[in-house]
């Protein structure tokens, strides 16, 4: 089987990359779900479904490529390339990474997977900046291929990939970017502890003070219907991405994805009681991809469709 090579997806505006699949409609694996049309700006994802066999394994020069087992298969996979041949058991959280630009290998699949998370996570998440540390370019080197692993943390942020491709929701590209910081983080320790015994050791300290916490707060209210990231929100606060998303849930008691769900989902209740507006206009202005995508996570929320939440309540607020 060939592995095809797709046109390079946006992500969010904020980054390009080629987007590799191992699909085919008929060869031993079958894609699932893809962020290609999700606009997320901090990873690209898929999750497939793998039937035993070989697959040709390739990583793109500006990726690393994060295989991930979100269910547990028990399967040996077993990955070859030039010089090298390592294998693992695949149960929930196991992990193989790919470093970036590997053309010559292969993974050997004894038995079918039925949810393999693979994850393209741009390097340009171990800038030293992303961190306030001094030793983030050590990790690309460190980030071997035949380097695989069990990690529960990293297992809870592949469910949690899998699961905002399965149900979208209002925060998704916040949520993603945070868990792209996190991924990215958590593959940096492990890697570079097992390279050199080292810890990461950061440059910043601190908590999100009153001042420059309004002014996010202040910031997200006027941008709930427009273009909201992790890295807008960290400079405005004048943090990095990663300590900014740390610093702001000390000081709010949640995430930031969490944080602008919730007044989201506040802003689209205001937008459907006043009924200026239509249900596909106010999807796409709190950022849901379809009409049918906000319709699943507004009635998840709520309790009631949008279209019945502006027919009960609408018409209460109309009577006052």
């Amino acid at each position: 089987m060939e592995v095809r090579q797709e046109q390079p997806a946006t992500a969010g505006g904020n980054g390009i990359w080629p987007y590799y699949s191992f699909w085919e409609q008929d060869g031993p694996a079958e894609l699932l779900l893809s962020s290609v049309d999700r606009g997320w700006s901090g990873l690209a994802a898929q999750l497939c479904t793998v039937r035993k066999g070989v697959i040709p394994w390739r990583t793109p020069q500006s990726d690393i490529r994060i295989c991930l087992d979100v269910r547990g298969s028990q399967s040996l996979v077993t990955r070859r390339r030039p010089g090298i041949e390592s294998r693992i058991v695949a149960r929930r959280g196991a992990v193989w990474l790919s470093p970036p630009g590997l053309q010559e290998g292969s993974i050997d699949i004894s038995e079918d997977m039925s949810g393999v998370l693979q994850i393209y996570l741009p390097l340009s998440h171990f800038s030293p900046d992303n961190f306030e540390t001094n030793i983030c370019k050590a990790a690309v080197g460190a980030i071997s291929y035949e380097y695989a692993f069990e990690d529960p943390l990293l297992a809870e942020i592949g469910c949690a990939i899998a699961s905002e491709l399965e149900t979208e929701t209002s925060a998704g590209n916040l949520l993603i970017e945070g868990l792209a910081s996190s991924l990215a983080a958590r593959l940096l320790q492990k890697c570079l502890r097992a390279s050199a015994g080292q810890p990461i050791v950061s440059r910043a300290s601190g908590a999100l003070d009153r001042r420059r916490l309004q002014r996010v707060l202040d910031y997200i209210e006027t941008n709930l219907e427009g273009d909201l990231t992790l890295d807008l929100m960290a400079q405005v606060a004048c943090l990095s991405r990663y300590h900014f998303a740390r610093a702001f849930r000390q000081a709010i008691g949640q995430p930031p994805h969490r944080y602008v769900s919730a007044r989201r989902l506040d802003r689209a209740k205001a937008l459907l009681m006043r009924g200026e507006r239509s249900l596909a206009d106010i999807a796409l202005a709190l950022s849901f991809s379809d009409q049918a995508s906000f319709t699943r996570a507004f009635r998840q929320a709520t309790g009631h469709a949008p279209g019945q939440f502006r027919q009960v309540f609408g018409s209460q607020q109309g009577a006052r």
